[in-house]
């Protein structure tokens, strides 16, 4: 099979093309013929090294698997060959998505939403779990709630949107201008234009000073000390940002606010979930660029690229199905 694998971290230069044996399912695993999968900020992050002492190197990485059923281990009742399926793959814990071929367990393994294109479906797994957890799990946002999504026009971020209207909150979101009308289409109820407003001054104006009950970090920084300021009493803040530097969250104090800290766990139920709300026309990835498998380098540097113009996910077509 083809493969890209990373031989040292660095630069998107530190990928390789290869052909490596296809893999074999072992008992309770399922082997599927890739389709498509997708770029995320963690699997730069993995390439350039930020987690050496997790990722053995030569690696293959990837966290994102839409595709077809080749075979199936001993013991796997749920799946057959010729299913259309989508997953993560367990992160830091084996060979990731950037091949022909990837074994997963079952699992972690659901069955992909008809309406929706392997490119499309490729670009949900990662993002639509990480936001379902942060927003439902952890953050247990309700009817009628408000919430500020920071960088609506992310991967997580546009999903993210989507999920708070479905559930029935007012959504806020932060982007640049240039993607307000991406946003709206999103489902944004109010759009901040972070460059030109502090969002802080926009929420509380917005909201009559209350401020809103859950923020969502994507972007890092000084997100976390500064959400207090936005937030209202009993509110929750809800990070996926790798914590770098220590943060002052004295004003977190003053309003009783909760922190959590989301490293999205895989199981087939969020996929389940989140297949239900496609089906029922309330989600749905977009694609904002598609790569192939070889040029997975170049979509490494434009989505590490702080201008890199792409609103929702960048794909990659691995398989003749992709389109």
């Amino acid at each position: 099979m083809k493969a890209i694998t990373l031989n040292s971290f660095g630069g998107p230069d530190a990928f390789e093309l290869r052909d490596l044996p296809t893999p074999v399912p072992h008992t309770g695993q399922v082997l599927v013929r890739v389709q498509a999968t997708s770029i995320n900020p963690l699997d730069y992050q993995v390439r350039r090294g930020d987690y050496p002492d997790l990722v053995p190197l030569p690696a293959i990485t990837g966290h994102d698997v839409s595709g077809v059923v080749e075979a199936v281990g001993p013991g796997v009742t749920a799946f057959s060959p010729g299913d259309e399926v989508w997953y993560t793959p367990q992160i830091f814990d084996g060979p990731g998505s950037y091949a022909e071929y990837h074994v997963a367990a079952e699992s972690i393994v659901g069955k992909k939403p008809a309406s929706l294109s392997h490119l499309e479906a490729a670009s949900l797994t990662l993002v639509g779990g990480t936001a379902w957890e942060a927003l439902t799990v952890r953050a247990g946002l309700r009817v009628g709630e408000s919430i500020l999504v920071h960088g609506g026009a992310g991967g997580v971020g546009h999903v993210a949107i989507q999920l708070a209207k479905a559930i029935g909150a007012r959504v806020f979101t932060t982007v640049r201008e240039t993607s307000f009308e991406f946003a709206r289409r999103m489902g944004a109820d109010v759009v901040i234009d972070y460059e030109k407003e502090d969002y802080v001054d926009a929420i509380m104006r917005e909201t009559g000073g209350r401020g809103v009950d859950v923020v969502f970090d994507t972007i890092g920084g000084n997100t976390l000390s500064r959400s207090p300021d936005a937030l209202a009493q009993l509110g929750r803040v809800v990070t996926i940002v790798d914590i770098a530097q220590p943060q002052n969250l004295v004003q977190a104090w003053g309003k009783n606010a909760s922190y959590h800290f989301v490293f999205t766990r895989q199981h087939r139920g969020k996929l389940d979930e989140l297949s239900a709300l496609v089906t029922r026309g309330q989600l749905r990835p977009h694609v904002g660029a598609v790569y192939s498998l070889a040029d997975i380098p170049l979509a490494h540097a434009r989505l590490e690229s702080p201008n890199h113009g792409v609103q929702g996910k960048i794909a990659i077509a691995v398989g003749p199905l992709a389109q």
